[in-house]
């Protein structure tokens, strides 16, 4: 017997691809970069956590946060993208939606997303729902995440 669409996303997966998809055809973007790093976790408790970043960041000139300039928390924020909150499974249409209670992005705080899941070769396919603009054109993006200890990240 098959796993519920819940039980086949609990555990931690890590970012092998981010791309996005030009609803009306046209160049696919990596918009964290040709390697994104990332992690996402899914608890049996229906909590999840996503951490996306482009890993060619540069480091802030001060050792702390506090000392930032604008310039470098303009930086920060356009190459990472980060959101925690519960998430709920439709098993009939195998799809997922995330609610985000604390997010990076404060217009996403409170707002719940919808994902389009697969699986499909040892990978876990997340597609957004909704399509959305980005840099002018309307785009979906499409994430391939790799369950931990399945991938060659080193932590």
């Amino acid at each position: 017997m098959k796993a519920s669409l819940f039980n086949q996303l609990i555990g931690s997966w890590t970012l092998v691809d981010l791309i996005e998809v030009p609803v009306d055809g046209g160049k696919i973007t990596h918009p964290m970069g040709p390697e994104p790093k990332g992690l996402i976790i899914y608890n049996a408790d229906g909590f999840m956590s996503a951490q996306i970043m482009n890993p060619d960041r540069k480091n802030f000139v001060k050792e702390h946060y506090t000392g930032a300039t604008p310039e470098e928390y303009t930086q920060e924020a356009s190459t990472y993208l980060a959101y925690s909150g519960p998430f709920e499974v439709d098993e009939m249409k195998q799809t997922l939606s995330h609610t985000m209670y604390v997010s990076l992005f404060p217009n996403w705080t409170g707002q719940t997303q919808n994902r389009i899941v697969q699986f499909k070769d040892g990978l876990l396919l997340l597609e957004s729902g909704k399509s959305f603009i980005s840099n002018g054109l309307r785009v979906i993006h499409k994430l391939s995440w790799k369950r931990v200890g399945q991938s060659n990240v080193k932590f």
